[in-house]
């Protein structure tokens, strides 16, 4: 914990200040071409946000389209083999099977307040490529995804499902070919179609506004954790954190709190110390991605250096900023697990509970399972971002199941 955050300096922020930053992180980095749009933006979304039609619209399509709210599920057969009281607040029960159809929802919503006639994406896992191409479907928008080749090869389910959905998905060859690559060509798509495009990022990473933004559209994770316990103490709060959007979205209203313990889960792929992971706060070093200075992965040239993991949605190298802001100031710590130690993740919750989760989600799991002995007799809040359906070739596959 930094000294700042010892004393007391360093609040949960409800907005990020006129720079868009969260202290020293975020801020507003991008071609000159997308600065009227992205400040447009910001004030389209803060007007937005402040209409009481607005968000009661939102809420309303949350409850009746999505799902919502999703229950907060006593985990008892896994609280038995960790001898900890493990609660999991089931994201993989909302529409399309992840916490993604939040964002997406609300997005698109803004989209068409503000008069947009196309939806632009990028997806790792799939996850968010499906919400956004369900939420165009839903608002009548055309509906461009894009998704590194790797990711089309290893999650070619959720491609099927955007197909069906009436969205384009354009594989991208370039760089690794994952969710960053992904990243990239939106970017450009968003810089040529500014005017009449929105680019709904689907994690809370990028330029000023989407961090802010994604999280208000996420809290309801955590706020509806809040009423759900029902004033029931919980001690300890984990999430998987790649861009970081759910874990953003179930640590935001909690954050702050004496009584808890914030914990984020990132991916160490084959393991930190081989150079071949994703924790970009484990590992990497302020810098600047995809138009906001965050913790990254980088060479000692301030080059990009590929993130790994045997998750394509954790598959990126770098966070969103308000996460490296409650990094440094101490409302949170981040920890990782690696490729193999999720997948015996997925066994353990699949064997205890008969939920399978998403190999992201997985990664929450095995925390709490490998650091049970300190947890012993406390009560742990799993968020249990989505199901594994997705990933079941590559689970099988390892597993050799078939």
């Amino acid at each position: 914990m930094t000294a700042a955050a010892a004393t007391g300096q360093c609040p949960r922020l409800e907005r990020p200040d006129e720079r868009g930053r969260f202290g020293d992180y975020g801020g507003m980095f991008a071609p000159e071409t997308l600065m009227p749009a992205l400040e447009a933006l910001a004030a389209d979304f803060a007007e937005a946000w402040a209409d009481t039609g607005f968000v009661a619209r939102f809420h309303d399509l949350l409850e009746k389209y999505t799902g919502r709210p999703t229950p907060l599920h006593p985990a008892d057969h896994l609280s038995d083999e960790t001898g900890t009281r493990v609660l999991l607040k089931r994201e993989d029960l909302a529409h399309t099977g992840a916490h993604k159809i939040n964002n997406a929802i609300g997005q698109a919503m803004l989209a068409t307040r503000t008069g947009k006639a196309r939806l632009i994406a990028e997806t790792g896992a799939g996850q968010h490529g499906v919400a956004t191409a369900t939420a165009a479907a839903y608002t009548g928008l055309e509906c461009v995804v894009y998704m590194g080749e790797k990711d089309i090869e290893r999650q070619s389910l959720n491609v099927q499902r955007m197909r069906m959905l009436g969205a384009e998905v354009v594989p991208v060859t370039a760089g690794a070919a994952t969710l960053k690559d992904a990243v990239n060509e939106a970017m450009r798509d968003w810089v040529r179609t500014v005017e009449t495009t929105h680019y709904i990022i689907g994690s809370a990473v990028g330029p000023h506004p989407f961090p802010w933004m994604v999280r208000e559209f996420q809290r309801i994770i955590g706020d509806e954790s809040i009423r759900q316990l029902q004033g029931e103490p919980v001690d300890v709060i984990v999430a998987c954190v790649g861009g970081g959007s759910n874990a953003i979205g179930m640590f935001y209203p909690f954050a702050g709190r004496d009584d808890v313990e914030l914990v984020g889960v990132e991916a160490a792929g084959h393991g930190i110390h081989t150079g071949r992971h994703g924790a970009s706060i484990g590992a990497g070093s302020p810098g600047i991605l995809h138009g906001a200075r965050t913790y990254m992965l980088q060479d000692d040239e301030g080059q990009v250096l590929e993130a790994h993991s045997i998750s394509a949605g954790l598959d990126y190298p770098g966070v969103g900023p308000e996460h490296a802001y409650f990094a440094d100031a101490g409302l949170a710590r981040y920890v990782s697990i690696t490729d193999e130690e999720a997948l015996e993740g997925v066994d353990l919750l699949s064997r205890t509970e008969g939920i399978i989760p998403a190999l992201e989600s997985a990664h929450a799991i095995a925390w709490v399972a490998k650091d049970a002995a300190r947890l012993a007799g406390r009560t742990v809040l799993i968020n249990l971002s989505g199901r594994g359906d997705k990933d079941m070739d590559m689970i099988a596959a390892k597993a050799g199941i078939g």
